[in-house]
């Protein structure tokens, strides 16, 4: 990708966060972000799916100075003075409301902002923060199939120079963390991300049924960092007549029971 191309063809990506630690770490992870935001042509805004606004309904940011939430505890003072000021895009939410018609999505101008899965990677990819950032929550409410479908809901932005962003992680399982395994994961989660990278590069409709994968339970113990994955699915589904390209940016697994993996479709 080239900044000489149509905002039409703007991409879409899945990045994983992995913690809080990687907004101001330099890795292989964070290189790749870094990298993703410097292959792209510069979006109108960005409309990012994090893992960490996971509420019970549907909605989208709507403020035009959106604050820096730090929605974490227990991490080093660098992080809780980290401040990512981009901007806000009010009129993006409505056009949000408008194209995934008839599901209803709230507009949320007071409550929320840019939350920490969302600017630990933009801090990397696109470091400027220049570019407004309008966030969509995960409604914790509905099944895989609803935020799949809302997915392919979202795929017309793409259109109009919005990149979509997800950031969470396929295997997101906190209470099996190991710190004595920063870069391996154990076998069900590789196999779990294994099954999601086939998945994902080859039919995206079958994604939903991920949840019956006999690693599922273990890799996604609660859902909100496996979601933001299932809208890259949605959303690649959508475009499948036009055969997207789909690049694995970097894989792996870190301290035994997170998935790194990240995805971009061009």
């Amino acid at each position: 990708m080239t900044a000489a191309q149509s905002p039409s063809t703007m991409p879409i990506a899945f990045l994983g966060h992995g913690t809080p630690m990687n907004a101001i770490e330099h890795n292989r992870y964070t290189q790749s972000w870094a990298e993703f935001g410097r292959s792209v042509p510069r979006p109108r805004a960005i409309l990012v799916i994090s893992a960490h606004w996971y509420i019970n309904a549907t909605a989208v940011t709507a403020m035009a100075r959106p604050r820096t939430i730090h929605d974490f505890y227990g991490f080093p003072r660098e992080l809780f003075e980290f401040d990512y000021p981009a901007p806000g895009l009010p009129e993006l939410a409505g056009e949000v409301a408008e194209v995934v018609k008839p599901t209803w999505v709230g507009s949320d101008t007071d409550s929320w902002g840019i939350d920490h899965g969302a600017w630990s990677v933009l801090a990397h990819a696109f470091p400027d923060a220049d570019i407004p950032i309008v966030q969509l929550s995960i409604n914790g409410e509905r099944d895989l199939d609803y935020h799949f479908d809302l997915g392919t809901r979202l795929a017309p932005l793409r259109e109009s120079g919005v990149l979509i962003l997800g950031s969470g992680n396929i295997v997101h399982n906190l209470r099996a963390v190991n710190f004595s395994l920063p870069d391996a994961g154990y076998d069900w989660a590789q196999r779990f991300d294994d099954a999601a990278r086939e998945a994902m590069l080859g039919d995206p409709s079958g994604y939903p049924a991920l949840a019956g994968h006999r690693d599922y339970a273990k890799a996604v113990p609660t859902p909100d960092h496996f979601l933001p994955s299932v809208y890259l699915a949605g959303l690649k589904a959508a475009s499948g007549g036009d055969n997207p390209s789909t690049t694995v940016l970097v894989d792996g697994c870190s301290y035994g029971s997170l998935s790194m993996t990240s995805y971009a479709v061009n």
